[in-house]
């Protein structure tokens, strides 16, 4: 059991309670709430998960979702966010929040930036307007939005990338790290995570893992991972790296959100996953189902009146049909992107929560094998 206590008691706690493989069944402690996982957070960029109300949220089990900091930091801006009482308090939402720190945001800017070792010097996508993150201003903007669990700010190295800037970028995010640690003004209340940068290179992500497993942070996420790499080359780096993270602490798989790799994400010791991809897709009329994805906008689904998913009971497959939905998207109604991504959402928490019955009941290895029996790409 980890546990990282404040002044006033626990403010973060996990606890890994039963191993069935490499998959783990835990829990996790955060001064807004207990969360089961492994699991799935919800993305909610702008201080909101796109076309759902906080209330939905809760309906279809999430127990924490994301930030985003770059954007908040842009708009509104973490001073008005901690004027408002921090994030929770700010978008209504009682659960847990886990931020990231911008960095990924910053990097995927391109031309727009420039990189040093004190930071990042970036042009806003919205208006152009000059900035500069550094770590501690990362720890600063993550401080002000109050989240349960916020990310050191490192860099994510694209893919393909060549072995030497790989080094120099991984080496610079573990300094950037050790920074994010000393500028961290509020350890009572926030879980400062790791990440283990490295590109697609055993020894540099080996390297990366002992330097910062050395620092002692509450929990560790596996970066740069999910960046148009084959998922073969996922795995491979997975397989690599989670065995080098503390067995007692929460693992984190980065930008993960399509079923296959929720579960090969578990598979490997992954305990916490994210994406924006569930909503994203529902707003171009896509629905992940049992078997699949179902692109409901398409012509054949005009005439079927069965739900998204014969075997989800969400709210939009219990009261809404695909010829409906279909009719919705195709008349550009925001109800259609809306009814998907309820379903979307809910169809990745509960498919953590039967992974995780699986892993308690020691059965989880046959649960992945039936999965893929009727899940295709």
């Amino acid at each position: 059991m980890n546990i990282v206590r404040g002044s006033g008691g626990v403010m973060f706690q996990y606890e890994l309670i039963k191993k069935d493989g490499n998959a783990r069944l835990g829990k996790i402690i955060t001064p807004h709430g207990e969360i089961e996982t492994p699991v799935f957070m919800p993305v909610g960029t702008q201080a909101t998960v796109k076309c759902m109300t906080p209330d939905e949220l809760k309906e279809i089990g999430a127990k924490i979702i994301l930030g985003n900091t770059y954007h908040l930091y842009l708009r509104p801006g973490h001073e008005l966010v901690k004027e408002a009482g921090g994030l929770h308090s700010f978008m209504n939402w009682d659960g847990a929040i886990l931020t990231d720190s911008g960095g990924y945001q910053v990097f995927s800017l391109g031309d727009l930036r420039k990189i040093t070792e004190e930071g990042v010097t970036f042009h806003s996508h919205l208006d152009g307007s000059v900035h500069f993150i550094s770590p501690e201003k990362a720890m600063e903007i993550e401080n002000a939005l109050g989240s349960d669990i916020m990310m050191a700010f490192d860099e994510c190295a694209p893919y393909p990338c060549d072995y030497d800037y790989a080094k120099k970028s991984m080496e610079m995010t573990v300094r950037w790290a050790q920074r994010c640690k000393d500028a961290h003004q509020n350890t009572e209340k926030q879980a400062l995570f790791g990440i283990v940068q490295g590109n697609m290179y055993k020894d540099l992500r080996a390297a990366c893992a002992d330097k910062l497993v050395a620092m002692n942070f509450p929990g560790y996420a596996v970066g740069g991972l999910s960046v148009g790499e084959p998922a073969e080359l996922m795995y491979e780096m997975l397989d690599f790296t989670v065995p080098l993270l503390p067995e007692n602490k929460p693992r984190y798989n980065m930008g993960v959100g399509s079923p296959d790799y929720l579960i090969e994400s578990v598979y490997r010791g992954i305990d916490m996953c994210d994406c924006v991809l569930p909503t994203r897709i529902a707003r171009n009329g896509t629905a992940m189902i049992s078997t699949g994805k179902l692109v409901v906008r398409n012509a054949e689904y005009a005439h079927d009146y069965r739900p998204l998913d014969l075997e989800c009971d969400c709210y939009t497959c219990k009261n809404y049909t695909r010829a409906y939905i279909r009719h919705l998207v195709k008349a550009g109604e925001v109800l259609g992107a809306r009814l998907i991504s309820y379903h979307n959402l809910y169809f990745l928490v509960h498919l953590m929560a039967n992974i995780r019955e699986a892993i308690r009941e020691g059965r989880f290895e046959q649960f992945r094998e039936d999965f893929y029996k009727k899940w295709k790409k």
